[in-house]
């Protein structure tokens, strides 16, 4: 015997012109369950309809790939005002430029691809990690390494060495030592920035020792 999943029944349906609300016209040909059951389910889908309605416009989100270009364009101005800044020794004013850059970095919405927000975020938690580090400000500026670090861990050798830094100039030794192996695990050792993290790896070796 079949069960109610393999049976497929064909029922006319009314869509009414004006609301688009779906109904199953008046026939004695359906028992009172049938009628109850497929209303119930009609019921649902008409008031799903009336809520999409109901949202601001755009109802339905646009594709999921465009990027917005005015954004974007933006952020990079944002960002190499605050690269500008930063060399000029502003610190606190790159720090304000990044933070805006962050920010407007932070509201894209879902539907842009993940890939680009995850590394326009990872050079922006980093450059305003070494802006932090400028001044000496080491609790936040790990916090922004390590922001950093988790929007991208490959190819973000500086990041990984900013995190080890702050940890190593709080005296937080042991942590930063953590984080440099794990830093050369993913990075490796033979590139520039993989040496830096060599000689970080020294200094807070000795620092362990004298501890």
């Amino acid at each position: 015997m079949a069960s109610e999943i393999d049976i497929f029944n064909h029922y006319p349906l009314f869509i009414d012109p004006s609301s688009k609300a779906i109904s199953l016209p008046q026939s004695s040909a359906y028992t009172s369950v049938q009628r109850s059951n497929i209303n119930t389910e009609l019921q649902e889908l008409n008031d799903l309809h009336r809520s999409l309605l109901s949202l601001d416009p755009p109802n339905i989100p646009p594709p999921p790939l465009p990027v917005n270009p005015k954004r974007s364009a933006q952020i990079t101005k944002l960002r190499d005002s605050g690269n500008a800044a930063y060399r000029k020794n502003n610190h606190a004013e790159a720090v304000r430029l990044y933070t805006y850059a962050i920010e407007m970095a932070l509201a894209r919405p879902g539907w842009e691809p993940v890939t680009l927000a995850r590394e326009e975020l990872a050079g922006l938690f980093g450059n305003r990690a070494q802006a932090l580090m400028g001044q000496q400000a080491w609790p936040e500026g790990y916090i922004d390494a390590k922001a950093s670090v988790d929007s991208k861990p490959v190819g973000n050798v500086k990041a990984w060495w900013r995190v080890a830094k702050c940890l190593a100039e709080m005296s937080r030794y042991a942590e930063a030592k953590s984080f440099i192996l794990k830093g050369l695990e993913i990075e490796g050792r033979t590139s520039e920035g993989g040496k830096e993290l060599v000689a970080l790896l020294e200094d807070v070796d000795a620092a362990l020792q004298r501890a």
